[in-house]
């Protein structure tokens, strides 16, 4: 994960003859899937989050199964939050925390991601900005470096199984466009499956704004050279760990086991490379409402389970045997149901990650000096950066509209019309009348009277499934 020109850890670079630069625009064969990192797979099933294959892809009890008529509930309750975010937010950010807790819509997700990290706003205050970015060629050297990690981000997934595919080609894009928004930073290798979540969910234009949020309001930090704010939530980790599980921090620390050696992946790719999807989706939800705390949970969780006991520790006896186990979680506590109980059940707060946080910094300045890397002040979740970031309602409105033009009914008979021409040729002769500003609701129409037109609003509750409203090419 080590910030640099070239890529670690990742496995064999792929060969300069087998892959094609993403620098310069060009066609490509739309929804191909007949390629997986050079071999024919097309007669795979994706499973409904869009694996073909690989350690993530759905697996029997690995998922809640949630009703339809409970799915369209929630689908409508976020819609109707959507259509007032801020007073929401203001108001009622419990509720807020409370649904994502449960699991956000399928169909709404990367809506909501937009909206919580404040994604949206940045978007709109900066129109243009991504286009912009995105017409520059950026800088050779992240150029190769990110070309290079492409093929390896979530191979398995529909979305990027053809190299040269428009999942990679929106992946670079985005990739590409933060280095050019933060030269200082340039490219890390973990902002690409960060980045490949967020495509599976959105388009690139909004992928690019919630990366940047992360980046910015999430994890300041985690992505700079020297990997300092990683280190140091380690230390915050560490130190947790001794009041959640006492059993597992004196092992860890009798082997001598430093948090940056299990804890990174974990943490700099928000667990999207360790947990089952449904699982990582969960945590998704609560970790861009609620802030970094859900990652510590996560964290501590695992730790716990795997580690928490004497039974457990019998068969990791050195820093090979534990490291090997830490490698390879049991599934069983990664399953969505049982992971988010233990996430909400555990008691870590902002305000104990935020004390352990001056107090580890106080002893990284002792011990090894003032950081390098001046991160921006962490924001814990969507509240704390509406908070310092106050939108405006223009930059919080729901694109598109949706327009329904409702025809007049087809059954209406001929009797019905010579009645109405008749009241029609009555009315001509009679004295004019102030006309109703008002009709009558829809519901207190006549049979066979012509409807009104209904003006353009935004989308609003429903009683059907809503499987898209915006996007719904990318959900």
């Amino acid at each position: 994960m080590a910030k640099s020109p070239q890529p670690q850890g990742h496995g064999a670079d792929q060969q300069a003859g087998d892959r094609e630069s993403l620098a310069e625009p060009r066609s490509f064969s739309p929804g191909s899937r007949t390629e997986l990192n050079g071999s024919a797979n097309s007669e795979k099933q994706a499973d409904k989050y869009g694996f073909i294959g690989g350690a993530q892809q759905l697996t029997g009890d690995s998922a809640e199964d949630i009703p339809p008529e409970v799915l369209r509930q929630r689908e409508v309750k976020w819609l109707e939050m959507l259509s007032s975010w801020d007073k929401w937010m203001s108001k009622k950010h419990k509720k807020v925390k409370l649904r994502c807790q449960k699991g956000i819509p399928p169909s709404l997700r990367g809506r909501v991601w937009l909206y919580l990290c404040g994604g949206k706003v940045k978007m709109e205050q900066n129109r243009d900005r991504f286009q912009d970015l995105d017409g520059q060629p950026g800088d050779p050297k992240w150029v190769d470096v990110i070309e290079k990690d492409l093929h390896r981000q979530f191979p398995f997934h529909e979305m990027f199984v053809a190299r040269g595919g428009h999942g990679q080609q929106d992946l670079f894009r985005v990739l590409k466009a933060y280095t050019l928004y933060r030269p200082e930073e340039g490219y890390c290798q973990a902002q690409a499956p960060i980045a490949a979540v967020l495509l599976m969910h959105m388009p690139a234009e909004e992928a690019f704004w919630c990366l940047v949020q992360i980046c910015e309001k999430y994890l300041p930090g985690y992505y700079s050279a020297g990997l300092e704010a990683i280190q140091l939530d380690g230390e915050i980790l560490f130190a947790l760990l001794k009041r959640v599980s006492s059993v597992a921090h004196r092992h860890l620390k009798k082997h001598k086991i430093d948090p940056i050696l299990y804890m990174t992946e974990w943490f700099m790719c928000v667990f999207s490379r360790t947990l089952p999807w449904a699982s990582v989706l969960r945590v998704w939800d609560m970790f861009f409402c609620e802030g970094v705390k859900i990652i510590f949970r996560v964290g501590l969780v695992l730790l716990k389970c795997m580690l928490g006991s004497q039974e457990k520790l019998k068969v990791c006896q050195g820093q090979y045997e534990t490291m090997e186990l830490l490698r390879a979680v049991e599934p069983r506590y990664m399953q969505e149901t049982f992971l988010i109980r233990e996430i909400l059940e555990l008691p870590v707060s902002e305000r104990d990650i935020e004390k352990e946080h001056l107090s580890q910094l106080r002893l990284w300045k002792e011990s090894r000096g003032e950081l390098h890397c001046k991160s921006p002040p962490r924001m814990h979740g969507a509240r704390a950066i509406m908070g310092a970031e106050p939108p405006s309602k223009q930059d919080l409105n729901q694109k598109p509209t949706i327009i329904v033009n409702v025809l007049p009914d087809p059954r209406t008979t001929e009797e019905d019309r010579d009645k109405k021409k008749k009241k029609n040729r009555k009315n001509a002769t009679s004295p004019p009348e102030t006309s109703n500003q008002n009709p009558p609701p829809q519901d207190q129409l006549l049979p066979g009277q012509p409807q009104p037109l209904m003006k353009d609003t935004p989308l609003q509750a429903s009683n059907q499934s809503l499987s898209s409203t915006e996007h719904d090419t990318y959900l």
